[in-house]
């Protein structure tokens, strides 16, 4: 694991890596990235996960300090 700038995940993005956000739902509904699915940390699992493209990067982002 390691963490992305903007530039980068930009890149990554347009390249075809999928965007998670794994806030609570209620954070996620009042805002998040476009194209960012939820799915909050707690339930972050083998299941809820199985709708990811496993040929093609994940990257999995909070709102820390904000």
């Amino acid at each position: 694991m390691k963490a992305v700038q903007y530039p980068e995940l930009q890149q990554l993005l347009d390249q075809g890596a999928q965007l998670v956000e794994v806030l609570p739902a209620e954070e996620y509904a009042e805002m998040h990235l476009p194209g960012a699915v939820n799915i909050p940390l707690k339930h972050l699992d083998e299941a809820t996960t199985a709708d990811l493209d496993r040929d093609q990067p994940v990257v999995v982002y909070c709102w820390d300090g904000l």
